[in-house]
């Protein structure tokens, strides 16, 4: 478990509970250096210095030490820190050699290097100090604590100057630079100015000089904070780190997610999320699939960029969402949630930034399952744990950017399971629908009256999913019974049934037009099956815990799949590539069994024998053998030709004739090659030979003429395994 990490342009230093210091180069990715951290605990908190040759480190000892990066050794040992030094910070200016640091005393010293000294104690927090930051030209310092204060202290009178009420536990401080213009984040003096990130889960700008808070961040998508929120809410920023020279800042939320703002607007740039917890469902979005929405244990969506790992996170649901389904064109999507609502929401193609559209609300209990209409952006369907299905009716005019999202309109209601409804799906010509329950039954429903047209009866346990063909007039339901069937849309009947799944089979999608089944199942697997010939043709195991989350891209070449281990995976589908490459492979042997044939008509033996060796086929080898010893000087050509060959070719040959020497049709070939290559190498040369016991154990029962030699080589082969190859 890493305790701390400092990034300093191409140097990663990182500590760990093994009280290791270890030195990365993280381009190449690969650990350059590891040495002992010295303290007797773990190391807390560390720091570079702006030359980047000095490395801090506090300890949970209470004592700092001081590396030197370049000649790699202790230069420091400071004690008199009250517990574990949290907190460590260099003074920018360097020719100071100054060195802050803040303890469980909550007091920030100030260390002179020159000394290894502590020449002042500044105190004024009474909680934890989370972040300290230097004012451009090093005489103000900032600290920011968990007692909701900031404090402004002169460096040079070593005393403080104010005391900032931010009311929140601050985590993190940075000071804004002069030269920049700030005025659209309030700035309007040349006071020094600071950001502070905390609690609230908002980046705020303070006025040090007269303590008022100049500037408060609204998030374009968040909701909005309340005066009651605590302190431990999923939404606090809890590290805020400046990027100076790409004029950014990052900061750290309690949920893992970190989000990079490009001043002096503070905008947010991008988002990158660290976990996710369950996933539950997650969906390709945008015309060429370059997007993914992922429903996790959680309230809000996640819009992954699928080529830079940037996040959007979109806030709406008040309760966990629990079922996705996107719109034909795959620039809108839906949403549904335990908070008994769905949602509508449209990406906009150009920025690829997503809002609410429409919403919602009229089921008694939580939405487990909703479906999209296929021809056009119509309307929808949703299943509940009220068990009942509603359709609802999209307004023709969906609001911009900013509006309020408009109102759903049920069309119809219906009662239609025993128990809750797990899934539901619209067929690709809009026309029914299907629904599967937890009471054992999936049901096909006349979208135009919601009448009932037919049950479909068969499976031992509940029903997780429903999903149509896309080509035929059959649908696939699966169960908890950890089967897959197939069923006939116009009788009702079940056609076919897959099992191979050891638990609960949750999620299914057709995919190679049809003509596949893809299965997700709560043992982690995946499973694709062909469904002429109901056999499972591949099984995947990416997966350590139930596979909730499967969608295939609209161009059929790509599927993602999500689960509960927290993992999202994404395959492609390669069939074409193993044919092509099958293809080449045939072409290839083709060729070289025609240039074999050739070389043989021009007696250029070895050069074939290398040939049908590399083809790995014993038949071709002993047909060219056959073809040598024919010739007028057979025995000759054939020493001649094998004592030319490589090392891994006499092996391969040497393996051959094991299998030759049991035939009474090749042991005379085989014998021929046997003695040729038991005449000429030496014991210690067959030692070289991969395997040479066995097979050379294998020749002795059919061997006569050369068991003496043979069980020589083998003995010597034993002595040296027995020694490591150091006897005589």
């Amino acid at each position: 478990m890493l305790l701390g990490k400092v990034l300093i342009v191409l140097i990663l230093v990182t500590a760990s509970r093994a009280l290791l210091l270890k030195q990365w180069d993280w381009k190449q990715e690969k650990c350059t250096r590891s040495w002992r951290a010295i303290h007797n605990v773990p190391v807390a908190s560390m720091t570079f210095d702006s030359t980047s040759t000095l490395l801090a480190t506090g300890g949970c000892d209470g004592t700092i030490k001081l590396w030197d990066i370049v000649k790699q050794y202790c230069t420091h040992n400071l004690k008199g820190s009250s517990g574990v030094v949290h907190l460590v910070e260099f003074h920018p200016d360097i020719s100071l050699l100054q060195l802050f640091s803040s303890s469980l005393d909550c007091a920030i010293r100030i260390w002179d290097l020159r000394t290894s000294k502590c020449i002042c104690v500044l105190e004024s927090h009474y909680s934890a100090v989370t972040s300290l930051a230097f004012s451009p030209d090093g005489h103000t310092l900032i600290s920011s604590g968990r007692d909701k204060i900031c404090t402004v202290w002169d460096l040079v009178q070593r005393k403080e100057k104010r005391t900032v009420p931010v009311y929140e536990a601050v985590e993190g401080v940075v000071i804004l630079s002069a030269n920049e213009d700030y005025s659209q984040l309030g700035v309007k003096s040349k006071d020094l100015h600071f950001i502070t990130a905390g609690s609230k889960g908002v980046l705020r700008v303070w006025e040090s000089s007269t303590a008022r808070c100049v500037f408060t961040q609204t998030l374009p998508s968040a909701p909005v904070s309340s005066p009651e929120q605590t302190d431990g809410d999923p939404l606090s920023l809890v590290y805020c780190l400046p990027l100076p020279l790409s004029n950014r800042l990052a900061t750290i939320t309690a949920e893992h997610n970190i989000l990079l703002y490009q001043l002096p607007l503070l905008s947010v740039q991008q988002q990158f999320v660290g976990y996710s917890d369950d996933i539950l469902d997650v969906r390709f979005l945008g015309k060429e699939d370059t997007h993914i929405v992922v429903a996790t244990n959680s309230s809000q969506l996640k819009v992954f960029e699928l080529a830079t790992s940037s996040c959007q996170i979109l806030y709406g649901h008040t309760d966990t969402v629990l079922s996705l389904d996107v719109f034909r064109k795959l620039s809108m999507f839906a949403s549904c949630a335990k908070d008994k609502s769905l949602r509508v929401w449209r990406m906009d193609p150009e920025t690829g930034h997503v809002h609410c559209v429409a919403q919602g609300h009229g089921h008694s209990n939580a939405v487990g399952s909703i479906s999209c209409s296929r021809l056009k952006k119509a309307f929808l369907a949703s299943g509940s744990q009220d068990c009942t299905i509603k359709v609802w009716d999209l307004p023709d005019d969906l609001p911009a950017v900013g509006e309020e999202p408009a109102q759903l309109v049920t069309r119809i209601t219906e009662k239609a399971h025993d128990k809750d409804v797990n899934s539901v799906a619209i067929s690709p010509n809009d026309k029914v629908l299907a629904s599967g329950s937890q009471d054992r039954t999936a049901k096909l429903w006349s979208l135009t009256d919601m009448s009932l047209l037919g049950v479909f009866r068969g499976h031992r346990r509940g029903i997780w999913c429903v999903q149509f063909s896309p080509v035929d007039q059959v649908l696939a339901t699966a169960s908890a019974d950890g089967s897959v069937k197939l069923w006939g849309l116009h009788d009702f009947s079940c056609l076919k049934t897959f099992e191979g799944h050891d638990a609960s089979v949750l999620k299914i999608i057709f995919v190679s037009r049809g003509t596949q089944l893809v299965s997700g199942g709560s043992d982690g697997l995946v499973k694709l099956w062909t469904i002429k010939t109901n056999e499972c043709v591949k099984t995947f195991d990416a997966h350590q815990d139930k596979v909730w989350a499967l969608h295939g891209s609209s161009k059929d070449d790509l599927m993602v799949t999500g689960s509960a281990d927290s993992n999202i995976a994404i395959w492609k589908d390669i069939s074409e590539e193993e044919l092509v490459e099958l293809q080449a492979k045939q072409e290839d042997q083709i060729l070289k069994k025609q240039e074999l044939s050739n070389l043989l008509h021009e007696k250029k033996y070895l050069k074939a024998l290398g040939i049908a060796i590399s083809l790995d086929q014993p038949h071709t080898v002993l047909k060219v053998i056959k073809e040598i010893r024919q010739d007028e000087e057979g025995p000759q050509q054939l020493e001649k030709t094998l004592l030319r060959l490589r090392q891994d070719q006499k092996e391969s040959v040497l393996r051959y004739c094991a299998v030759w020497n049991t035939n009474a049709r090749s042991c005379l070939d085989a014998q021929a090659v046997l003695q040729v290559l038991l005449t000429h190498l030496s014991p210690d040369d067959l030692l070289q030979f991969q395997g040479a016991r066995t097979h050379l154990e294998g020749l002795i029962p059919y061997t006569g003429q050369c068991v003496f030699y043979i069980f020589t080589v083998c003995t010597v082969l034993e002595f040296h395994e027995l020694t490591d190859g150091k006897g005589p």
